[in-house]
């Protein structure tokens, strides 16, 4: 059975439920990402993806500031 990626991203500006659901939309809306949630006490924005979806740091970085926020940094979880 194939794993799911699982990424978590620190981005600030995230403020309030408004924000976090933009991002939702936009993460969502790329092929393969089939979970997100968005931790805005913490400035955290975990991703699920299905095995074989890649989200690179510099697509979320133009992503993330297309949207008004600031990319800090992504790491990939283990399964």
């Amino acid at each position: 059975m194939a794993a799911d990626i699982r990424y978590q991203m620190r981005v600030d500006g995230l403020a309030c439920p408004y924000c976090a659901y933009g991002i939702e939309k936009k993460l969502k809306a790329i092929p393969g990402v089939e979970q997100v949630e968005v931790d805005l006490d913490r400035g955290l924005v975990m991703v699920r993806a299905k095995e074989g979806t890649e989200l690179t740091e510099p697509d979320m970085r133009t992503l993330f500031r297309d949207a008004g926020f600031t990319f800090r940094s992504m790491k990939v979880l283990a399964p």
